[in-house]
């Protein structure tokens, strides 16, 4: 009885030991995760501030190309001029 016992003893001292690993492994991989979430919103920002700057540009080509389009146009007609 004795034996088996003993026998039993390490092999549930075997499992905790590798519940203990796991548990480890686990906590670094939470941790990693955690650093993974910072980069992330860091770039996120970085990705929002990036977006709205090209959409200042988008808005600043737009206007510089409907300003040139109306003075084209009101160049390339003529004059109105009535003869009364």
């Amino acid at each position: 009885m004795s034996n088996q016992t003993t026998s039993a003893t390490q092999a549930k001292d075997r499992q905790y030991a590798q519940l203990a690993m796991s548990l480890n492994r686990l906590a670094r991989s939470v941790g990693q995760t955690v650093d993974m979430f910072e980069h992330l919103q860091v770039d996120l920002d970085a990705m929002r501030t990036l977006a709205g700057l090209h959409a200042a540009q988008f808005m600043a080509a737009a206007t510089q190309l409907s300003a040139g389009q109306v003075d084209d146009a009101s160049a390339s007609s003529p004059p109105n001029q009535s003869t009364r």
